[in-house]
């Protein structure tokens, strides 16, 4: 005998499967609305800072994340918060009106100098090792004859000031690629990082233009605490500080186009 759609009378197997994808449905909304809580909550609000409070209903559990390289487990149910003071001054008192730095927008970590507060150690490639490095340390790295080898060109900022020369390069391992280029200043002899993107090697004129800061900004370009490694955290803050001169460099950049 065929299967008539009922498993005993009454039953309609349509009605089965309808409740049961209801029911499946429902669960799947409640699990990623509480899921969905692990990122910007809780809410603050905008003026005052006040917390809306962490909710009963989708409060998401903790959960254990594995660290890579051995580094341990960290438990959580929402992102750890960003305490940080901001240099930042409001030019209205509504909620959700413009800010603007507060003292010198190249330090201040805001606007397009915005940075993470990532973990403040060096990126590691998966058998452990340093993923960013200097050529200095590894001599199997080298550049292309094809190519013109930046070390030892004058860097050159966007008010055409040179601010110093590239004395190295630093790899990243992992992508075979060249992240940064190492920068020794004139005058003081101070070492910064300088982004590739941010970069522009020239080879007609045998320099490396740099448009999104003056020469003079090199100086307060933020420091690695090692001469051969950079943490996670540090190159945000480097990224960031020249992200600010793409907006901040210069007077006539901060004012509108039109």
């Amino acid at each position: 005998m065929l299967f008539s759609g009922e498993f005993v009378n009454g039953v309609d197997l349509v009605d089965v499967c309808l409740w049961a994808f209801t029911i499946f449905f429902v669960i799947l909304i409640y699990y990623l609305l509480r899921e969905g809580a692990r990122e910007g909550y809780p809410l603050e609000e905008d003026t005052t800072g006040r917390s809306e409070g962490e909710g009963i209903f989708f409060f998401p559990p903790k959960k254990t994340f594995n660290l890579p390289n051995g580094r341990g487990t960290i438990d959580m149910s929402y992102g750890p918060a960003d305490t940080r003071q901001h240099a930042l001054k409001r030019t209205a008192p509504w909620p959700g009106a413009p800010m603007e730095p507060d003292g010198d927008p190249m330090t201040a970590g805001v606007g397009p100098g915005s940075y993470a507060e990532r973990l403040d150690e060096p990126d590691l490639n998966w058998d452990g090792s340093v993923r960013i490095e200097p050529y200095r340390l590894n001599p199997d790295y080298t550049v292309s004859k094809k190519d013109l080898d930046p070390r030892g060109l004058p860097v050159v900022g966007v008010d055409g000031v040179s601010a110093g020369k590239v004395v190295d390069l630093w790899v990243d391992k992992a992508e075979a690629i060249i992240r940064y280029f190492e920068v020794e200043l004139t005058g003081s002899g101070a070492r910064v990082l300088l982004p590739v993107p941010f970069a522009t090697l020239s080879k007609s004129k045998k320099q490396v233009d740099v448009w999104a800061v003056k020469a003079a900004h090199f100086a307060n370009v933020p420091r690695t605490k090692s001469p051969d490694q950079v943490t996670r955290l540090e190159e945000d803050k480097i990224s960031g500080y020249y992200g600010a001169g793409t907006l901040y460099a210069t007077p006539e950049r901060v004012e509108p186009l039109l």
